[in-house]
């Protein structure tokens, strides 16, 4: 049978699919002449399933620090090789040819939206692997992929949820089977306002786990002026802060310098995320983690400087 073709999407649609907001296409419909949307009866802005496509991946490249005039302009067979290309990932994110049935398993089991064998596929990935190797070596790489898919258009928002749900609810059991840390540095974890992904709070939390470090979560989406004060109520060490691609680059060092100037300068900021493997820019008190596998040196690191000789 044909795949059944999908309806044009409404601006509010493609609002949501695509995390650009309703001014943004307005203003890209006129400096750029793209996209073109469709008219209902109503005159509404209706949006063709292949422009929809392309917003995503546009949305994606965006988060890498791509400027939009020059997204925008490009064809949509280039943007695609862009986003999945090997050049845009981290080293680490390689797949090897062992782990290929681990990774094709768990898309598979999403495409079918297996949630009982997709949370006992990536149970005995835990069980196997071991926390940490699981973070690290799999779920780190698996983001990825999912990610991809889901820019290029193989898997939908519900089914990118689905996995969230799922790898969230492996790392929250696999972090409450290890004994309170008590080990320093103390790790307060949580984002910033307008980044929800709570996904790369508790990859965070799971490696700091395994190294006995205690952590305070006060989980997503808290307010400079809130982590400050807890981060001194609780006599934390760090603030440890996850990204991911929600936010652009520029407000995210805004805020990250904002917060760094409110909080106490013994307490060190860790900022997380695979964004800023490319950064140039540095901010005193502030160290840039841009992949998880760097935890054990930055700790060490710490204690270097901290521990008395």
């Amino acid at each position: 049978m044909p795949t059944p073709q999908l309806p044009d999407a409404s601006i509010s649609a493609v609002e949501r699919e695509t995390g650009l907001s309703k001014d943004t296409l307005r203003i890209w419909e006129r400096r750029y002449g793209f996209p073109l949307p469709l008219r209902d009866a109503h005159g509404e802005r209706l949006y063709p399933q292949d422009q929809v496509h392309k917003l995503r991946l546009i949305s994606r490249l965006l988060g890498r620090g791509l400027r939009a005039g020059q997204l925008v302009a490009t064809p949509l067979e280039a943007l695609i090789a862009r986003a999945s290309g090997d050049e845009d990932k981290p080293a680490h994110a390689a797949a090897r040819p062992e782990d290929g049935e681990l990774f094709d398993t768990t898309l598979r089991l999403l495409a079918t939206y297996d949630e009982t064998g997709l949370r006992s596929h990536l149970s005995l990935a835990l069980q196997r692997l071991g926390l940490q190797r699981f973070v690290i070596d799999f779920a780190a790489r698996m983001n990825l992929r999912v990610g991809e898919a889901w820019s290029l258009g193989q898997l939908s928002i519900s089914q990118e949820h689905l996995y969230t749900e799922q790898m969230q609810h492996q790392l929250r059991q696999g972090i409450g089977a290890i004994y309170p840390g008590v080990r320093h540095p103390s790790v307060m974890l949580t984002t910033l306002p307008g980044e929800e992904h709570q996904l790369g709070l508790l990859m965070a939390q799971a490696c700091l786990a395994v190294e006995g470090i205690r952590c305070v979560s006060l989980g997503v989406q808290t307010p400079a002026w809130d982590i400050s004060e807890a981060a001194r109520q609780q006599g934390v060490e760090v603030v440890g802060l996850s990204f991911s691609e929600a936010l652009r680059q520029k407000a995210a060092l805004e805020m990250l310098k904002d917060l760094r100037a409110q909080l106490p300068q013994h307490i060190e900021i860790w900022a997380g995320g695979a964004r800023w493997a490319r950064l140039r820019r540095r901010i005193p008190g502030v160290r840039f983690i841009a992949r998880l596998e760097e935890l054990p040196r930055v700790i060490s690191d710490y204690r270097a400087e901290h521990d008395p000789a």
